[in-house]
């Protein structure tokens, strides 16, 4: 099989997989993939589906452009390309500057979901800090006193 038939069919098929892992997560987790409490949108379920989606069109332009010799859609695969490596840096940059923000929400958000850890309608949640609290062998957020004053919150 030459190259320009089998055009990167593992670039689609890690695209199409990627989309159905987000939709299985989007149907069957819940709030449970929600990564914020904060930005309930910002899902392991929602960027899975982005990611997919976005690799999907990217292959869909690459092979498109190289079996059909356009130099526009190659062209248009370039830029996008281009621009995933722009977006990339961009949040690496916003990472490190924002650092001790992301930090501090994070820890806000995972003080939060301690608060929701006995509520009926959270068992994913659940299940999350106990494989977390049993595999990192700790207690809390910061330390086993923060279920004291997520308890009493409640």
């Amino acid at each position: 099989m030459r190259k320009e038939e089998g055009c990167d069919v593992n670039r689609k098929l890690c695209g199409c997989g990627l989309l159905g892992v987000g939709i299985w997560l989007s149907v069957s987790q819940g709030s449970f993939a929600t990564f914020s409490p904060s930005f309930p949108s910002l899902s392991a379920a929602n960027m899975v589906i982005a990611i997919g989606a976005i690799v999907m069109v990217t292959g869909f332009l690459g092979c498109l452009g190289a079996i059909k010799e356009n130099k526009c859609l190659l062209l248009s695969f370039f830029i996008v390309l281009l621009i995933i490596l722009l977006a990339e840096l961009i949040l690496l940059i916003l990472f490190f500057v924002y650092s001790d923000k992301v930090s501090e929400n994070a820890k806000q958000d995972l003080k939060d979901g301690l608060a929701l850890y006995n509520s009926e309608n959270n068992i994913g949640l659940r299940n999350a800090w106990n494989i977390i609290q049993a595999e990192w062998k700790c207690c809390g957020v910061i330390a086993y006193t923060d279920w004291h004053e997520a308890l009493k919150e409640r």
